[in-house]
């Protein structure tokens, strides 16, 4: 049975109250004056109050204010014999959940009991909802915490993968088979660096595209630099958030392009590579690796395999887009516009 406090000074009404409320299924307690009843509210757990508006000592309005103090408050149902929509408002933006004007009959009693059973549903829905809610934040944070060792764990595999081809590349005697193990171990190293920066940032889902072409970048000017043929790396990149599937695709194509400009733009001897990456409007970004060498007729990578060719098209197309070249640059520019998400 759902336990209810009646709080009214007029002790005529209070016993009307208790017979009429009981008869229609509550557990009706009662007190004479919003100070009692504060005090047994805070003593006993009530499904809801029914409050009078005027009421010696401490009114109701008062009364509903200490009420939403307590530490567990109930619901409140504020009772006045006065109809003025004013009184009502105060008592809603008190706390109370309903109002029900006072009259002398069983009508009086239909309209709270109606007010009780709806005001008592509310709550219950309020309570599931929060609980709902409050499950789905722990689900969502063990989900969380176990995506993050994944990424952990799959960016540890990588790189044991990345230092197994690297081995294999310096134990072969053939350049180009050692050079294609390389290409190979420079594109496991770029996804690498996805999965580290996604277990190492706040954001399980997205990757902070200016930390990670920063990573990337150095890690490309450690391989390319050398002293016989120094090479510059610059990065400029707004502070853009990408999900894990479209930053590995850019990640791959930042590294081919890079390594296809340290390779073939500058042959005679050193030169700089740069890599931007800008927000266009609320939804596009631009990716552009330029470089002031050589230029480029035909093939992106003269004498090479090929394959980061096809690796450039096929991450573009992942990406619902393609890598376009500007004919009247100075050496060459390769750009990519794409959607953020």
């Amino acid at each position: 049975m759902n336990r209810i406090l009646y709080i009214d000074d007029d002790e005529g009404i209070r016993r009307l109250a208790s017979r009429a409320l009981a008869r229609r299924g509550w557990d009706v307690t009662t007190a004479d004056g919003g100070q009692v009843g504060v005090q047994i509210a805070s003593e006993q757990r009530f499904q809801l109050v029914a409050v009078d508006h005027y009421m010696p000592g401490i009114d109701g309005l008062e009364t509903v204010n200490r009420l939403r103090a307590l530490d567990a408050p109930p619901s409140i149902v504020y009772v006045t014999g006065s109809e003025e929509q004013s009184v009502a408002v105060a008592a809603l933006r008190a706390g109370a959940s309903d109002y029900v004007v006072k009259s002398v009959g069983d009508d009086f009693f239909d309209l709270l009991d109606a007010s009780f059973r709806t005001v008592v549903a509310r709550a219950q829905l309020e309570r599931q909802k929060a609980t709902a809610e409050e499950s789905l934040r722990v689900s969502n944070a063990r989900l969380e915490a176990l995506l993050s060792e994944v990424n952990h764990r799959v960016a540890n595999s990588l790189q044991i993968v990345s230092a197994m081809v690297r081995l294999q590349a310096s134990a072969l005697i053939d350049p180009a088979a050692r050079a294609a193990l390389e290409d190979t171990q420079r594109r496991i190293s770029a996804i690498a660096q996805v999965h580290r920066r996604l277990y190492t940032g706040g954001d399980v889902e997205q990757v902070d595209m200016r930390e990670y072409l920063s990573a990337l970048v150095d890690e490309l000017a450690e391989t390319w630099s050398t002293e016989q043929q120094p090479r510059a790396l610059r990065l400029v990149a707004d502070p853009i958030h990408l999900p894990t599937d479209r930053a590995v695709s850019l990640g791959v194509i930042v590294t081919e392009l890079v390594s296809n400009a340290c390779k073939y733009a500058y042959p005679a001897g050193s030169g700089e590579v740069r890599v931007e990456l800008h927000r266009e409007g609320n939804d596009v970004f631009l990716l552009a690796v330029e470089d002031d060498g050589v230029g480029m007729s035909g093939e992106i990578s003269p004498g090479g395999t090929g394959v980061g060719t096809k690796l450039i098209r096929a991450m573009a197309q992942s990406l619902q887009t393609s890598v376009e070249y500007d004919t009247k640059h100075r050496g060459t520019r390769a750009t990519l516009r794409a959607a953020l998400a």
